[in-house]
C-alpha cells in the first residue's frame, strides 16, 4: 500500500521511497517559509477558473460547530462536497483525483443527520466526508479495485477494519481516491498517481505536476477541499511523500495500531494506513477513530494498550519548547533550495525552544536499500495471492493471474509502463526462503536497533526531522517518475510512525518536513509536529495553476 521506485539509489536514498523531488535549479530557487520575507511563489500562469468553495479549508472541528447550532446539516455538506467534485476534479482543473463516489453519500447522511437529532453525535467525525483510497475495501456499492482493471466487477463481502472504525464513528464515506495502481508495486518505471483504471491524479498546485504516490488522490483531494479528511496507505512513502507534494498532514502511524483487514496489500511488515487532513489536528482527530485492534489483523494485537482514546490532548502550541530534536542530516542534500528552507526551519524551531542536535544521522543508513526490496517481492507474492483468493468473485486470483490479465490488455494496463516488480516478485519462493528470513532479519536491526532506535539512544532524541521529499516533478508518462530525495525508509521499514507537516514553498509548490520516531511515539511526535505547524503556519490553499514558470 504505497510506493514507488524501486532501485537506484543515491546518497542511500532509493527511487522507491517516492518521497522525491525534481531536479529544479536549486540554487536559484524561490523558496519560501511562511515565516520569511521571500516572495511565495515563482512566477505562475494564470490559473484554472474555480468558484469559490464556502468549505475551503475547513476544519473537522469548524463543521461539527456548524453541525451542533443548526446552521448546516451533514446531507448539505455531503452535497457540497459532491458539487465540489463536479466542478473541480471531473470538470475545470480536472484533478482526477476521485476514482468514484459513493452512489448512498446523500441517504447514509440525511441518517446521521436523524441520529443527531435523536442521540446526538457519535463523535468529532459524525456526518463528516471522509474519502478512502481505493485499495480499502468497503462492502457498499463501491468497488475495490486498487486502480486496476482486473478487479472491476468485484465486490468485497465485508468492510475494511478501516472502513467498519469509521462507520464506528458516524463518519461518511464519500468515495474512494485514484492511486498509483497497485499501489506503485507494479514497476520500477511508473508514473505515480496513474492506474489504469483511474487514469492521472493530478497535483492541485500545478496541474502538469506530480501529486506522488501511491496515494496520489487522498491527497490531491484533501488539499483541493474536496472532503474534509481522507485515509491513505503506506509501504514506504506513499502517505507521506503526496502529503508533502500536496501541501497537507499526512500520518504514517506505527505498524499495527491500524487495521490492515481489508486492505489490498503490498507487504505486510510494512504495510499500514492513515490518516490524511489539511492541519495537525484533523489528521489527529481522523487518527483517534482508526486506531484500535482487529481479530483480523494479527499485527494489531498491542493496539489497544497503545491506542489513545483523543490524540488531540497532546496538541500542544508550545510543543516544541524543550523537545530534543535530531536532524538525520543524511537526508539532506538532494535539492539546494530544499536545504536552505530547511535552514530556516530548524532556526525557527531552536528559536522557539527546540533543542537541536545536529546531525543526528542513522548508523544503518543507505545499508537496507536492497533487503528492503527484497522482502517487499517475497511478501507481494504471498500477500497478494492471500489477498485475491478472498475474492472469490473477480476474475484474477493470484499474482500470476494479474500478470496475465496485464499481457493480455497491454493496450489499457500497460500503455505507459510495464511490470517489472510483479514479474520478479512471481520468481520468489515461499517466506520459509532462508533468503528472505535473512533479508527481513537485516531490515529490522539496520532500521531499529542501529537505526532509529540506536540514533534516538545515543543523543537522547524525542524526535528526528528531515525533508519529506522535494517539490513535485513534472509528470511524464513516457519516462516515468524523476523523483530523487526523500527520507521515509527508516520509518517505513521499522515500522515506526512518520508525520508530515507542511514546511514551506519551493517555485511555489509545498514541501514538507517529517517528524519521525520511535514505535507507539505517535504523542511526542504529534505535540512536536503541531507545535512545528503552529509556529511557522505554512499550509496555503492550491491555486490550481496549470504550471509554473522558472
Amino acid at each position: 500500500m504505497a510506493k514507488t521506485k524501486l532501485s537506484d539509489s543515491v546518497h542511500g536514498i532509493s527511487r522507491r521511497s517516492i518521497l522525491q523531488t525534481t531536479l529544479l535549479g536549486a540554487a536559484n530557487a524561490v523558496l519560501t517559509p511562511a515565516f520569511s520575507n521571500a516572495r511565495a511563489s515563482a512566477a505562475t500562469t494564470p490559473a484554472s477558473p474555480v468558484k469559490p468553495f464556502r468549505f475551503d479549508e475547513a476544519t473537522v472541528s469548524d463543521l461539527q460547530s456548524r453541525m451542533k447550532s443548526g446552521e448546516l446539516s451533514a446531507q448539505a455538506l455531503t452535497a457540497a462536497y459532491l458539487t465540489r467534485i463536479d466542478e473541480v476534479d471531473k470538470s475545470g482543473p480536472r484533478l482526477n483525483s476521485v476514482i468514484e463516489v459513493n452512489p448512498d453519500a446523500l441517504a447514509i447522511a440525511e441518517a446521521l443527520d436523524k441520529e443527531r437529532k435523536q442521540k446526538g453525535p457519535r463523535g468529532p467525525l459524525h456526518g463528516i466526508p471522509v474519502l478512502l483510497k481505493d485499495n480499502i475495501e468497503t462492502a457498499d456499492h463501491m468497488q475495490t479495485t486498487a486502480g486496476s482493471l482486473a478487479l472491476v466487477g468485484s465486490r468485497p463481502s465485508q468492510d475494511s477494519g478501516v472502513a467498519k472504525k469509521l462507520r464506528e464513528a458516524g463518519a461518511l464515506i464519500l468515495g474512494k481516491t485514484n492511486l498509483s495502481e497497485w499501489a506503485n508495486i507494479r514497476s520500477s518505471h511508473s508514473t505515480s498517481g496513474w492506474s489504469g483504471r483511474g487514469g492521472l491524479t493530478k497535483n492541485p498546485y500545478a496541474i502538469d505536476r506530480n501529486a506522488c504516490g501511491s496515494s496520489s488522490g487522498s491527497g490531491a483531494a484533501t488539499s483541493a477541499s474536496l472532503c474534509a479528511v481522507a485515509v491513505g496507505s503506506e509501504t514506504d512513502g506513499s502517505i507521506v511523500c503526496p502529503s508533502s507534494a500536496n501541501g497537507i498532514v499526512g500520518i504514517k502511524p506505527t505498524l499495527g495500531l491500524i487495521s490492515r483487514a481489508g486492505i489490498i496489500p503490498i507487504a505486510h511488515s510494512q504495510d499500514t494506513a492513515g490518516p490524511m487532513a489539511r492541519t495537525v489536528r484533523d489528521a489527529a482527530i481522523l487518527l483517534g477513530a482508526l486506531d484500535g485492534s482487529d481479530p483480523r489483523d494479527a499485527a494489531t494485537a498491542e493496539a489497544d494498550s497503545k491506542r489513545q482514546k483523543d490524540y488531540t490532548q497532546f496538541l500542544d502550541p508550545n510543543g516544541l519548547r524543550g523537545a530534543r530534536i535530531g536532524v538525520a542530516r543524511k537526508y539532506f542534500g538532494f535539492n539546494d533550495a530544499v536545504d536552505e528552507l530547511m535552514s530556516h526551519l530548524i532556526a525557527e524551531m531552536k528559536a522557539a525552544g527546540a533543542e537541536i542536535i545536529d546531525p543526528a544521522d542513522l548508523e544503518s543508513h543507505g545499508k537496507f536499500d536492497d533487503t528492503e526490496l527484497l522482502v517487499l517481492m517475497y511478501e507481494l507474492k504471498a500477500d497478494l495471492n492471500a489477498y485475491l483468493a478472498s475474492r472469490p468473485d473477480a476474475q484474477v486470483h493470484s499474482l500470476a493471474d494479474v500478470i496475465a490479465f496485464n499481457e493480455k490488455n497491454k493496450d489499457t494496463e500497460m500503455a505507459y509502463f510495464a511490470q517489472d516488480l510483479f514479474l520478479k516478485a512471481q520468481e520468489k519462493g515461499p517466506l520459509t526462503d532462508k533468503e528472505y528470513v535473512a533479508a527481513l532479519t537485516a531490515n529490522r536491526s539496520l532500521s531499529r536497533e542501529h537505526g532509529i532506535d540506536g540514533v534516538m539512544d545515543k543523543f537522547h532524541l524525542d524526535a528526528l526531522i528531515a525533508p519529506t521529499g522535494g517539490p513535485a516533478w513534472l509528470t511524464d508518462l513516457a519516462n516515468g517518475d524523476h523523483a530523487v530525495g526523500g527520507s521515509s525508509n527508516a520509518a517505513a521499514v521499522a515500522g515506526y510512525p512518520n508525520i508530515n507537516v507542511p514546511a514551506g514553498f519551493v517555485f511555489g509548490l509545498p514541501v514538507g518536513i517529517s517528524f519521525f520516531g520511535r514505535a507507539w511515539s505517535e504523542p511526542v511526535l504529534l505535540k512536536i509536529a503541531y507545535g512545528f505547524e503552529q509556529r511557522v503556519k505554512a499550509r496555503k490553499a492550491p491555486e490550481f495553476l496549470p504550471s509554473i514558470k522558472v
